[in-house]
């Protein structure tokens, strides 16, 4: 009886688990029928859009660009040719003077009163000239008729060579006196700009030792800069061409601020360092440019056609060296390794690595690479 009631027990207890396992599986189908019927699509994966630029061809200017420092054509140290007590200082301190203008005041008395006694003594040897000349004249008659001893004709001839001589040292006299006297007032040799004052006035000024003030051309002005001697040959180059244009920067800038002309190349290279100095004049009307300043200059040596362009903000760096992204095919990212060339404005010469109408990366770059799939912005025209 006992095993009965057992066996009875097991077979309930399956025969549930039974049902149990029936009723869970048809749960899981209805469960899993339900979540495919209401499941929405896989998104489509992300495409990046980029802006592009196609490769151009242009014509482009060729520099070649140095350190420089402004020098003047002229500087001179304003110096005194007679002494004397400083009168008058008539120009400012870095005042802007022209050729002639009136710069200092020397005491002019002593040397008027000197030009005052020279012209008296040439006025004395004037009156003793002519009574000489005339003199001689009827002396000349006497002799003739026999009444003038030959001595006595002699002497009168020589009175009138010793006062024609004594006219022409006094009026040397006068000419020297005159020159004095000019001296006392210092003009300017040429335009320019004036220094700092350093003699006061009432200063006992000397000959050739006491310095007035210094006194500077600024307009033209002279560009010093030397280039190396590798670079000798494309400057001589340029130059037998015709005039070479050279472009002035001032520090900070980076447009240029003023135009001249290369004008001097040394004769000699400096064997110490390689380089040969060279010379460039450039007008400066509105005196920006100062001597002793430091800038930059741009030698236009020549121009290099069909040269292959493209934005500098293309350029991407890395290991192995400056690399594009172009536009491949199926619109992937292709990176090209390239060589630079020359710059101009934005834009950048490539010498390998693109051809002509490909279509450069100049945006995004931080988040394409080769190979990922991408959308081409559409081009802005050209300004």
């Amino acid at each position: 009886m006992r095993k009965w009631k057992i066996a009875l027990g097991t077979a309930v207890a399956l025969g549930a688990i039974s049902v149990a396992s029936v009723h869970l599986l048809d749960m899981g189908n209805l469960s899993l029928n339900a979540g495919t019927a209401g499941a929405a699509p896989a998104p489509a994966a992300f495409v990046m859009p980029v802006p592009v630029a196609s490769v151009v061809k242009k014509t482009i200017p060729i520099y070649l660009d140095y350190a420089a420092r402004i020098e003047p054509i002229r500087s001179i140290t304003l110096q005194a040719r007679v002494p004397g007590y400083l009168q008058e200082q008539t120009a400012q301190d870095g005042a802007d003077v022209r050729q002639g203008d009136l710069l200092y005041k020397i005491s002019p008395d002593d040397f008027q009163a000197a030009l005052d006694q020279a012209q008296a003594q040439v006025q004395r040897d004037t009156a003793t000239l002519d009574y000489a000349r005339s003199n001689l004249g009827r002396g000349s008659e006497l002799a003739k008729s026999g009444y003038l001893a030959k001595d006595s004709f002699d002497q009168r001839t020589s009175t009138l060579r010793e006062a024609q001589a004594s006219l022409a040292l006094n009026q040397a006299a006068v000419r020297t006196a005159e020159l004095n006297l000019s001296y006392s007032q210092i003009h300017a040799p040429f335009n320019g700009r004036l220094g700092r004052n350093q003699a006061s006035v009432g200063t006992l000024v000397s000959v050739a030792g006491t310095v007035l003030n210094t006194l500077v051309q600024l307009d033209p002005i002279y560009v010093t800069f030397n280039p190396s001697e590798t670079d000798l040959t494309e400057i001589e180059q340029a130059r037998a061409a015709g005039p070479v244009e050279v472009e002035v920067l001032l520090p900070g800038q980076t447009e240029t601020s003023q135009k001249g002309e290369l004008t001097f190349i040394d004769n000699t290279v400096d064997h110490s360092t390689g380089t040969i100095t060279a010379r460039a004049t450039i007008g400066n009307a509105k005196f920006t440019l100062m001597p002793g300043q430091y800038v930059r200059v741009r030698l236009h040596i020549k121009q290099q056609p069909d040269a292959l362009m493209v934005p500098q903000t293309a350029l991407g760096s890395s290991q192995l060296g400056k690399y594009l992204y172009v536009v491949g095919k199926g619109n992937t990212v292709d990176q090209r390794l390239v060589s630079l060339g020359p710059t101009s404005g934005d834009l950048v010469a490539i010498l390998s690595g693109v051809s002509e109408g490909d279509q450069v990366i100049t945006g995004n770059l931080q988040k394409i690479g080769p190979g990922m799939p991408i959308s081409p912005l559409p081009q802005k025209p050209a300004t």
